[in-house]
């Protein structure tokens, strides 16, 4: 009975954080979202497919090798920071990140060095900030795989799919 004070507050703390929205959640981080960039190929930022909404490929403004020119730390914060540019593009492509219903899979690839191991480590920054975004639905199925490089060096790309509400 002593600890039921105690569960009664974590249990209202954790009410109202489940309460938020998504964008109040991104105030609260003191997160900024960046302005979206126009892709510099022949391709979409992203296309929706009934209630799916698929997102092309983002990196990060990290350049370098993982295992070679950079630490699994680096390319955490790596893919924490493209995690915060596909923040914008999903508000840009919803118009309200509450219409996100849940996060189905999430394609991270890293720029590996051939002996290094710890792609899942650096996958980790994205996948982190979207549960302190998303919560529950921010979980999601997902690939961390390394590569020997990736285009203009980057360090980290991340491709994502979420379901929207209908």
């Amino acid at each position: 009975m002593r600890n039921l004070p105690v569960f009664l507050v974590l249990f209202f703390i954790s009410f109202l954080t489940a309460a938020q929205t998504p964008e109040e959640r991104i105030d609260e981080l003191g997160i900024d979202l960046p302005e979206i960039k126009q892709p510099v190929a022949n391709f979409l930022k992203w296309r929706q497919v009934g209630n799916l909404l698929y997102l092309s490929g983002e990196g990060s403004t990290l350049k370098g090798t993982l295992g070679k020119d950079l630490n699994t730390q680096q390319g955490y914060e790596a893919a924490r920071e493209t995690g915060i540019k596909i923040l914008a593009t999903l508000k840009a492509a919803t118009g309200d990140l509450s219409r996100i219903k849940q996060f189905v899979k999430v394609h991270g690839m890293v720029n590996s060095a051939s002996d290094f191991y710890e792609q899942p480590g650096v996958i980790n920054g994205f996948s982190d900030l979207m549960v302190e975004v998303f919560g529950e639905k921010g979980k999601h199925a997902r690939a961390a795989v390394g590569h020997n490089t990736l285009p203009f060096n980057i360090a980290v790309e991340i491709e994502v799919i979420v379901e929207l509400e209908e």
